[in-house]
């Protein structure tokens, strides 16, 4: 039960991350977004390996730097998506793909977590296909390249999802540190690279310091529920995201849920059932 509930709370997290770092991205460059909310968040991860020691080893720190790469190019590939107004087909592809990746890896690296469980994820993904969905009536057509981008960041957060999680529970909080030092260092070269200035009005900076410090947050969660769940499960319930973006935005947006969204949010929630059963 317990790794249900900390990969429930990660999906909360990131979901809010995300909604925070769009909101930052409609004002910003989303890699300056990206790169300086990661290093807002530097403080938070070293208290948190401080709190929860760990002994890694090489492989740990490994695992944790080759997922820093890959969720910092799926954010700002997902961040470039969703700038182009077309968030019904970008959202739902991206978080569909991103929750395949994990549980195809969980099923090939370990044992079956039980019919029951597997349900509950395949349960999950429908639900993130339904509470992504967009506005009614939206026309614009969608280009290769967006899909493109969509299915590329998905692929990118399913395999951050898949590294992160053959981390050893012993390792503590220290593969999360080394997510965020590679994940900067991967920005900082692309921002180099792009010409893309890192300076942020104070507006921006308070959402960016936002998305930083809960995509931490969240990192953290999602490695103690994978260290004591199957990767499979965790995975799909930790790519429940799109339901707290959701919902954020029915609050603080004053958007209206459609029908499916609705039936998206109870699917969720027999999710989470089925997969603690």
């Amino acid at each position: 039960m317990l790794p249900i509930v900390l990969a429930a709370v990660s999906a909360l997290a990131f979901g809010t991350a995300d909604f925070a770092g769009g909101k930052a991205s409609r004002r910003a460059d989303p890699i300056a977004v990206t790169v300086v909310s990661q290093i807002l968040s530097v403080p938070l991860l070293l208290v948190l390996v401080l709190v929860v020691p760990g002994s890694p080893s090489p492989l740990d720190l490994g695992w944790g730097l080759l997922a820093g790469v890959a969720g910092a190019g799926g954010v700002m590939l997902l961040y470039r998506a969703l700038a182009t107004g077309v968030m019904a087909v970008v959202a739902p592809v991206t978080a569909i793909t991103a929750a395949i990746v994990p549980i195809v890896a969980g099923l090939v690296l370990a044992h079956s977590p039980g019919a029951v469980a597997l349900g509950g994820a395949g349960l999950a993904v429908v639900a993130i296909g339904l509470v992504s969905l967009g506005e009614r009536g939206a026309t614009r057509r969608v280009s290769g390249r967006v899909l493109g981008m969509a299915l590329a960041a998905g692929l990118l957060f399913g395999i951050f999802f898949a590294l992160l999680g053959q981390a050893d529970e012993a390792a503590g909080m220290w593969p999360v540190l080394a997510v965020r030092v590679s994940s900067i260092a991967f920005g900082l070269a692309l921002a180099v690279r792009t010409g893309a200035r890192l300076r942020l009005g104070r507006r921006v900076l308070g959402w960016a310091a936002a998305a930083g410090l809960l995509d931490s947050a969240a990192n953290a969660l999602f490695l103690a529920a994978a260290g004591r769940g199957h990767l499979s499960v965790v995975a799909a319930i930790a790519s429940l995201y799109p339901a707290s973006t959701v919902l954020l935005a029915l609050a603080v947006d004053r958007e209206r849920l459609r029908p499916a969204q609705v039936a998206g949010l109870g699917f969720a929630a027999a999710a989470l059932v089925l997969s603690s059963v």
